[in-house]
């Protein structure tokens, strides 16, 4: 099968799609002060645009952790889980565009079991927990054809929890201070 594009063209599409919104994530976290000063929709953005990039850590959790303190942590929680949930079908969308050297790494294989077995369950538990290989879980429920809105939700009801749980955190540090 030599000569043979081992991609469809969907498969292309979501990959560009990943590799764009990293770049676009990436570039807009420099304009992080602005998106602070639009409060809710600012904490959305911040969250989405971390939460975009594969592989490269963008802290938007420490954006939760300071607006715990100045806006109400249940709604910060939201905002945030919300947009890191969408952030996160990036990861998704290059796990559905084909499969790639990620695959033969122990923690991909490990994921895949636990995602696998537990399903959106597992992406619930994935998202809630301080998880820096997230990104490797939404690769794999895209590679193993998870239905995004599975996914989608899983991610947002774990990250979302997470975030409240951060944002009350940032709010108390605030009141010893």
């Amino acid at each position: 099968m030599a000569g043979k594009f081992p991609f469809t063209k969907k498969d292309l599409y979501s990959l560009f799609a990943a590799v764009a919104i990293s770049l676009v994530a990436a570039f807009a976290f420099s304009r992080l002060d602005f998106l602070r000063l639009l409060g809710y929709p600012g904490i959305f953005i911040v969250s989405l645009l971390s939460s975009a990039t594969i592989f490269l850590p963008m802290p938007g959790f420490a954006i939760v952790f300071a607006m715990g303190a100045y806006l109400n942590p249940v709604l910060v929680g939201l905002a945030a889980g919300c947009g890191s949930a969408i952030g996160e079908l990036s990861g998704y969308l290059a796990g559905s565009a084909g499969h790639g050297a990620v695959e033969r790494t122990g923690i991909y294989k490990r994921h895949e079991k636990e995602i696998r077995k537990g399903g959106p369950l597992a992406i619930f538990a994935l998202a809630f927990l301080p998880n820096p290989l997230f990104d490797i879980a939404g690769i794999v429920s895209g590679a193993i054809r998870m239905p995004i809105w599975q996914f989608l939700l899983a991610t947002a009801a774990g990250k979302t929890l997470r975030y409240i749980l951060l944002a009350y955190a940032g709010g108390a540090a605030a009141g010893f201070f």
